[in-house]
């Protein structure tokens, strides 16, 4: 008994292992950042809505919460812009960089020109890790 539970935990990780490694379709090649490591905030945005991600690229953002916006996806994913939700929603954790759709946010206060055009990595938006 002891044995088949064992091998149905087992299981249940290795899919659990393949599924959080897999592959998904490359958002964009570039993106428009203010500076080439993308570490300076382009912009402050507002969420006007709440947005639940449908995969590990993409971060929760709730109506209302400040988002600092450090990339704007170029081409095929120009509707994606990537930042940080900065405030008590994350308590003791640090913020988590993810993209999300810059429809669900209104610019509130911009602060550094996206400027710098810097081509996309594969982990940040091709694979769920």
């Amino acid at each position: 008994m002891a044995s088949r539970l064992w091998l149905l935990l087992s299981a249940g990780l290795l899919v659990a292992a393949c599924e959080a490694g897999r592959q998904m379709p490359k958002l964009s090649e570039k993106k428009l950042c203010a500076d080439s490591e993308c570490s300076h905030p382009i912009l402050i945005a507002r969420a006007l809505q709440d947005f639940y991600p449908g995969d590990c690229r993409f971060i929760p953002i709730r109506q209302g919460q400040l988002v600092y916006v450090y990339a704007m996806l170029k081409g095929r994913g120009n509707l994606f812009w990537a930042g940080s939700v900065q405030d008590s929603y994350y308590g003791e954790q640090e913020a988590r960089i993810g993209h999300f759709p810059s429809s669900v946010v209104e610019e509130t206060h911009a602060l550094t020109p996206a400027s710098t055009e810097v081509k996309t990595t594969v982990s940040e938006t091709h694979v769920c890790v």
